[in-house]
Parts: structure tokens; sequence; C-alpha cells
């Protein structure tokens, strides 16, 4: 049996709520030459049952297993055993539009000096385990069509917004040897860091091809580690005005996580001082939404919690 184009790598860890959904969205893709590479990560639930029972129901599906080592070890471990020639990640809580595969491979076939590529986001509600599409939208700048990004770009303000949108060469993700398994947090940015500053090539697709659920729970939302793990990396990358920039950005995108996820308006009002102290052109920049955000730190707890969810995804 020939290689498949793309082999899907999915981390799981204590995924039986949206596990079948996610994969669901991988087999129902318009590009068929893929396989689906399920790595449990010391899961205490069903997801090994669940993943077991997916890989009878299609050929292309692989269910491996390993004691709890995180996710960028996870996401490494499904790489190592991966066949495709591109390698797309996809978190076991998100979903893909039909077409994401597909678009990816056509500019991959086009354009061969690309090495990794990602696309539009789309800000999902999660209503009692279904995904609800918002109408929030991450951005591809023209640069990022056109496959030119900096270190600033990418440690400053994550352009693939999360893993699940990422696609990019097996061979240049072993040669990068992979995530940074000393990382719990921002372990992406830190990965495309490297990605770009040994010139590779990061190009950006301008069309919503991910559902990226906006969970109010769990690993993601531990902001204050995601501050210290932003921190413990991004210092390496810029100096200076650079990272002051880059923490404004970044507390402010933490801000707005608080505020959607019901924290504690006094967190909230932290980030917002934090960011405006560090910079505050900078946190200023998205002009309505930095406004809303600092709205929000002060009426927020107003607000009704789904409220909140929509005005700051």
């Amino acid at each position: 049996m020939p290689n498949p184009t793309f082999s899907v790598i999915i981390p799981a860890y204590n995924a039986e709520r949206t596990l079948r959904t996610t994969v669901a969205s991988v087999l129902d893709q318009n590009e068929k030459s893929l396989e689906i590479i399920i790595v449990d990560d010391g899961s205490s639930d069903g997801t090994l049952h669940m993943m077991l029972d997916l890989a009878c129901t299609d050929m292309r599906i692989r269910a491996v297993s390993q004691p709890n080592s995180g996710v960028s070890a996870t996401r490494n471990f499904g790489a190592s055993i991966a066949r495709g020639e591109l390698l797309a990640f996809l978190d076991a809580d998100d979903q893909w539009h039909a077409d994401k595969l597909q678009r990816h491979r056509e500019l991959h076939e086009t354009n061969p000096s690309i090495h990794a590529s990602y696309a539009v986001a789309q800000f999902c509600e999660d209503t009692r385990g279904t995904i609800q599409p918002g109408p929030s939208l991450s951005t591809v700048s023209q640069n990022a069509q056109l496959a030119v990004h900096t270190i600033g770009d990418v440690v400053i303000e994550n352009p693939v917004c999360t893993t699940s949108n990422f696609v990019i060469s097996r061979c240049v993700f072993a040669d990068l040897g992979g995530f940074s398994e000393s990382l719990r947090y921002a372990e992406d940015q830190e990965f495309l860091a490297r990605l770009v500053s040994q010139d590779y090539r990061l190009c950006g697709i301008n069309r919503a091809l991910v559902k990226y659920r906006m969970s109010t729970d769990g690993l993601s939302c531990d902001l204050e580690a995601m501050l210290n793990g932003w921190r413990s990396f991004a210092g390496d990358w810029l100096d200076g005005g650079d990272l002051q920039r880059g923490e404004a950005t970044y507390c402010r995108y933490l801000a707005r996580r608080a505020l959607r996820s019901g924290a504690k308006i006094s967190a909230v009002r932290s980030y917002v001082r934090q960011g405006l102290t560090a910079d505050r052109v900078s946190f200023m920049s998205a002009h309505s939404r930095s406004l809303l955000t600092i709205i929000g730190a002060y009426l927020g707890g107003m607000l009704p919690a789904s409220v909140r969810r929509t005005v700051f995804a």
C-alpha cells in the first residue's frame, strides 16, 4: 500500500466526550489520501476504548497508547510513526471543514518551496459538548499568504492560532526535532520560532478551515501558567521593545480568555494592567477589540456568561 499524502495526528487525553466527532471531521475530508494516528496519553476515562472502537471501523485509523507524557511528547510520538508526506495536527476536541486537507494539498503541490501551512480558524463555543460556530475568526495577512514571516510574527502574536490548524512536511518536522517536550505551554509558538529562524517557509491560506473549540476548562485555561510558559521561551527570541510588545499582546489575549471563561474580574484587570504597562500602544493596537477588553475588565462581571463568550471570542 502506498504511503498516504497526510498523516493526521490526534493527541488524546481523557477525550471521550469529543473524540468521535473530531475523527468524523477527518473521515469526512474531501482529501482521501490520509491516515489517522490517535495517540492516547495515559487517559483515565474511556478514551482508549473509543480509539480502539474507531480503529475497527476504518483501516486508515491507527490507535496507539503511551504513559502520560504531555501533549508535545504525544504529538512527537505520533509524528515518529507517521508515513505521510505531510503531518496535519488536530486536537481531540477540535474539528475541520471538509476541504481542509484538500486546500493544504493544493497549496503544497502548487508551491513545493513551502514547508508548512495554516489557514483561518473559526472560534466556536462549546455548548454542552457541541461546537457552535461563532462569528470570530483568526486572520491571515497578505504577507502570510506570500510565506513571509518574521520571528516577531510568530512569537508576538501566533498567526497559526492553534496546532489544529498546522500542516508541515514530515521531513522538516523531523529536522527541527519536533515540539519541545520541556514546555507545557506555548510549545507551538516556540516550534514556529525555530521553523522561521531556519528559513523554512510558512504560508497562510486565507480561508476558514478549522473549528477551534473554546473550552472553559482544561490545560489551556490555566492562564497564569500560559503567561509564564510564554515568558519562558519568548526571551530567547525577542529583546527590548519587541519583548515588551509581545507581552502586551499576549496579556490582551489572556484578558479576553479570562473574560470568556468566567474567571474572576480581578484576574482580568491584572492582565489588562500588565499589558498596558508592558506596552500601551501594542495593547491598544487591535482598536475595538482592545477597547472592549478594557471595558470588559470593569463591566464584564455584570454580563451573562453566554454574552461574555460571544463578545470576547
